[in-house]
């Protein structure tokens, strides 16, 4: 984070499926300072042990002077499906759940407003959560498809490096 204060990044959580998928994609956006790997809104502390009921998510550190929640939201449009519950592209399971989850209210309110004024709004089925817990994966989940590009991916890798400058 060169020259960018603290003051004036935010961060917001976005699941889309595989993270290792959605990871590429959302670093390369414009504004995007930084991305972790993680669980949003498991029970557990832990990350060995039974499924916890968390999504793979993508801790999105932003500008927001750059890059407005609602941009971030159509970005992450861009590589899911909307309308699919619970899986996308191979990844079946509630893990794999699309979402939208924050501490800030108003990147919440923000969200919910953008799917509100898609023609498809009805049958969107994005969640959209306050964050109420957060566990960085392991190291081997950080940035994955950038130290191992052939790794299996059901994002085409044009679509992956969209944005990548």
């Amino acid at each position: 984070m060169q020259n960018i204060s603290p003051s004036n990044i935010e961060e917001i959580y976005l699941a889309g499926g595989c993270l290792w998928g959605v990871q590429e994609f959302i670093r390369h956006l414009p504004g995007v300072v930084q991305t972790e790997a993680g669980r949003a809104n498991g029970s557990s502390y832990k990350l060995i042990g039974p499924y916890d009921g968390y999504a793979e998510c993508v801790k999105v550190h932003f500008e927001p002077t750059r890059v407005s929640v609602e941009q971030l939201v159509q970005y992450l449009f861009e590589i899911i499906d909307p309308q699919s519950l619970n899986h996308q592209g191979p990844d079946i399971g509630e893990r794999y759940r699309t979402g939208v989850y924050s501490r800030n209210p108003e990147h919440l309110r923000a969200t919910r407003d953008f799917i509100a004024i898609q023609a498809n709004a009805a049958s969107i089925v994005v969640e959209v959560c306050p964050l109420t817990n957060y566990l960085r994966s392991d190291n081997k989940h950080q940035d994955r498809l950038t130290r191992r590009p052939a790794d299996a991916c059901h994002l085409p890798s044009e679509l992956l490096h969209k944005y990548k400058q």
